[in-house]
This record gives C-alpha cells, structure tokens and sequence, in this order.
C-alpha cells in the first residue's frame, strides 16, 4: 500500500466536496477562495470588479457558475428564499450608489432615474414564492406541476438599463434555482462589474453559494459569442437591439430575447387631455427616454391637437418651432431615413437631457423642461426610428381609425408595447388587440406597465421578439409533471 500524501489531492476538488456535504447538511457556505490554477487567480491587478463572480475567460465564468448551481440546488428551497431576501435588501442599499455610477459611466438618462429603475426592480420582480406547486387530486389519482431549473443561464445585457437589468435577471433566474453568466455591454463595463460583486456578496451573506451570478471582465461580441455557444449554457437571455438577438436566435439554444421597441401613444378626441400632457412628458422623459418602453411618437387626433400641445408644454415639454426642428433634425440624426422609414440617429444625443440637445441649436432651457416635442408630418424619421433620446414627434391625424392604423405602422411589428389615452372602452379594447404588444396601457404612462404606478410584477427583460413578455422566474423555469395513477385516493 502506498504512504499517503497530501500533496496528491486538489485542493479545489476537496473544498468543492466539503462544500457538498455542508450543502447538504443546510449549513451556510464561505465564498470560493480562488486558487493558483482557478479562473479567478488568473486576473492582473488593479483592473475594478477584479474576483467575486468576475472572470478572466468564459470558460471560467461559466465553470464556476455551473459548480454552483450544483451546490444552490443541493441547498433547497429554503436557501433560495434567503438568497433572494439578501438581494433584495442589499440591492435596495445600493440604488442609489448603483444609479449614480452608471450614469457617470455610461453618460446616459438621469441618475435619480436610475436608482428608480433598480428600486422598482428590486421590490417588484417576483420571486420564489411565484413556483408554487400546482396540485390536482380526484378519482384517478393525484397529477401536481413542479418548476425545475434549466441549471446555467447565459444573459446578455445593455447599456441603456445596466444595473436594473442585472438585478432583474438575477432575481429571477435565480429564484427558479439556476445560475447566471452574465456578458455586460463594454460601455458599462464597471458598473456592472460592481453589481456582479455586490450580488455575489449578498448571495454568500443569504446562505448560498459564491459564484452564483458571474460575469467576463472583459466583455466583447467575441465573448458574447462565446457564452451563447457554451456547452454548459442551458438557456439565453438577451436583453439588447436586433445585432445580438439574432445572433442568440441563431443558436440551438432555448433563446428568451428582449428587442427593440418604437411605443406608439395614441390620443383621441374622448382623452382627458391635462392626464395625457402629463403622463406622457413623465413617460417620454423618464431616464432622458432610454427605456425600449417609453412613449417614442404621438398620434393625435386633429380636433384634440393644439390642446394637447397645450397640456403637453404646461407639463415641462418645449415645444419646437419648424425652424427649430430643421436645425435639431441636423444634430441627432447623421442621416434622416426615406419617407416612412427609420434614419440613422447620432448616438453622441441619445440618452442626453433637453437642455443638453437644445443647446446645439441654440435654445437655452432650463432643467425644469423635460421633453422636446416636435410636431411632424407623418413620413418623418423621428416617427419611424427608435430615438432613444427626449424628442418625441406628433403627428396630426384625422381621427382614431387613423391613428391604430399608423401606430401599428409605426411599431414596426416589435411586438413591445403601445399606450393610448381615451375614455371610449371598445377604442382602448379595439387597439390594444390591433397592436398585439407585450405592454399595453391606457390613460397612463408606459412606465406604468412595468408595474412603476401600474400594477402587476415588472422585469427590464420583456421578451417581445420570442413572445413571453415580461419575464419573471416562471420565464427561467422546466415544467415537470409529475402524476401517481390509482393512488392516493382520497387523501
């Protein structure tokens, strides 16, 4: 027999097993400490984010989250609703933090905006207790429907919503017991790099497994590619524009994609025209417009129109002069697209507050206004291109038939969402199927569809191009049944 010698084991493959054992015990687990050969040994020093989820290569990203997902289910369900409680408490102490970087980072909508958008997340994404088993018990036996894991979910995320997206997709994949990888779009690298850390963070402090949720340090279209090919990923989930939804699509993966959106608003001669003035400048201007989901043009019906323009500059709106809209549309676009087709915008604008565009025009406006609005006519650019910035077209239309008709037109077959103000029932009922969007609201800002003001769960993945809408942890979860034939009777 051979002497024992210490040095003939790994010592990662002896931390993992007693990992499993206390796992399997119910007792809390310390995060990985990397070691010389470990993905996370292999970062050069000083680069921010370095460690607690973040890896050098896919492959170690994807390898570690796979180890842990393992753990997470050994865990059971108790430890996720820890898990999850952590998150939510720790992202709550980090939104404003969170809010304030990405806006420094990506220079892009409005800081307070954002902590909004990760608060909104963080308290109204649903969790664990959104699985309940489903039982059906008679005669012939007993049949209930359970919510597995898929195991490893490869999420693609934006620049426009970095750090709401990011604990959104955590909450939820993780509340259906999977683990998550995370490709971060380069322009917000850092701060999403921070929020991987601090989930990892709060992941460990809830009892669960480190590595849980984590990410490439350096993320590329390479590295997306990469992930969404990966042996080890289950499922993807692409928040972004049509570029990197394709390419997922072209995958034999399970492919949940979130696209792009042009939200059409209609408004018709029944609206409670103060209402719709308001609600669409907080809508079209929340996080400087950045949102897929925020109001993009107006229709509005002739007879209803200079009172809606009316309301819409009583609520922080400037309202373009035509020789002010020739000068604009020579700043945010680099090329105005044919008539009823989209242009090509500057991306230097987008994201940027009114008075921030405004003043490459020459009109100094304070931070009071919010939106600037431009009437057009209806082949115009702004109309048909996703603008992504504070300038939100009307367009004058002879009455509601009209105005379905063009928004349908307008919203390019998306799928994403749609909003109209209107006090006629069978209008608001005859739109809301002509659209045949994921979000659709009426007498109220888009905002309110993700559940900010509205009701119902929200999610900053709202899957129109593969159809399920809002993701939640149902989205992220493999429906077993499980039936006993002749038995069970009666209990």
């Amino acid at each position: 027999m051979s002497r024992f010698n210490p040095t003939d084991f790994d010592p990662a493959e002896i931390d993992a097993t007693i990992r499993r054992v206390k796992a399997r015990l119910g007792e809390p687990m310390p995060p990985v400490a990397p070691t010389a050969s470990s993905p996370a040994a292999t970062f050069s020093s000083g680069k921010p984010g370095q460690g607690e989820g973040v890896f050098s290569s896919v492959d170690g990203a994807v390898e570690a989250a796979w180890e842990a997902f393992h753990l997470y289910r050994e865990q059971g369900s108790a430890v996720r609703v820890a898990v999850i409680a952590s998150i939510r408490q720790s992202m709550r102490e980090q939104a404003e933090n969170l809010g304030r970087m990405a806006h420094e980072e990506t220079g892009l909508g409005r800081a307070a905006d954002k902590r909004l958008k990760n608060l909104l997340v963080v308290e109204k994404t649903p969790g664990p207790e959104e699985l309940e088993t489903r039982t059906v018990s008679g005669d012939l036996g007993k049949t209930w429907t359970e919510y597995s894991p898929y195991g490893v979910i490869g999420a693609i995320t934006p620049t426009t919503n970095p750090t709401a997206t990011i604990i959104n997709n955590t909450i939820s994949t993780l509340s259906a017991g999977n683990a998550v990888v995370f490709n971060v779009h380069p322009n917000a690298r850092q701060v999403s790099l921070e929020n991987v850390r601090l989930l990892n963070r709060a992941i460990v402090q809830g009892g669960g497994p480190a590595n849980l949720v984590t990410a490439v340090a350096e993320p590329t279209i390479e590295s997306a590619q990469q992930l969404m090919r990966h042996p080890r990923v289950r499922v993807l989930l692409v928040t972004g524009g049509p570029g990197v939804v394709k390419e997922a699509l072209k995958t034999d993966k399970k492919a949940i994609t979130a696209g792009p959106g042009n939200p059409p608003v209609v408004v018709d001669e029944t609206a409670d025209l103060e209402l719709a003035g308001r609600e669409i400048v907080r809508g079209a201007s929340f996080d400087n417009n950045v949102i897929c989901t925020d109001e993009k043009e107006i229709f509005a019906v002739a007879s209803i129109a200079d009172s809606l323009l009316e309301a819409l500059g009583k609520s922080g709106a400037y309202l373009l002069k035509e020789h002010e809209l020739k000068k604009l549309e020579r700043v945010i676009f680099r090329q105005l697209g044919p008539p009823g087709k989209p242009g090509k915008i500057d991306p230097r604008w987008i994201g940027k507050s009114p008075s921030v565009i405004l003043a490459q025009i020459g009109v100094q406006v304070g931070e009071e206004v919010r939106l600037v609005v431009a009437e057009v006519p209806r082949e115009h650019s702004l109309v048909w291109t996703e603008q992504l910035m504070p300038v939100l077209p009307l367009v004058r239309v002879r009455d509601v038939d009209e105005a379905i008709a063009l928004a349908v037109r307008a919203e390019h077959g998306f799928g994403h969402t749609a909003s109209i103000y209107s006090r006629n029932l069978a209008t608001i009922t005859r739109m809301s199927q002509a659209m045949n969007v994921s979000i659709f609201v009426a007498n109220g800002p888009n905002l309110a569809g993700l559940g900010q003001g509205g009701e119902g769960h929200t999610s900053f993945s709202i899957a129109s191009p593969t159809g399920e809408g809002l993701t939640s942890p149902r989205t992220f979860s493999r429906i077993r049944r499980v039936t006993i034939a002749g038995a069970l009777q009666g209990i």
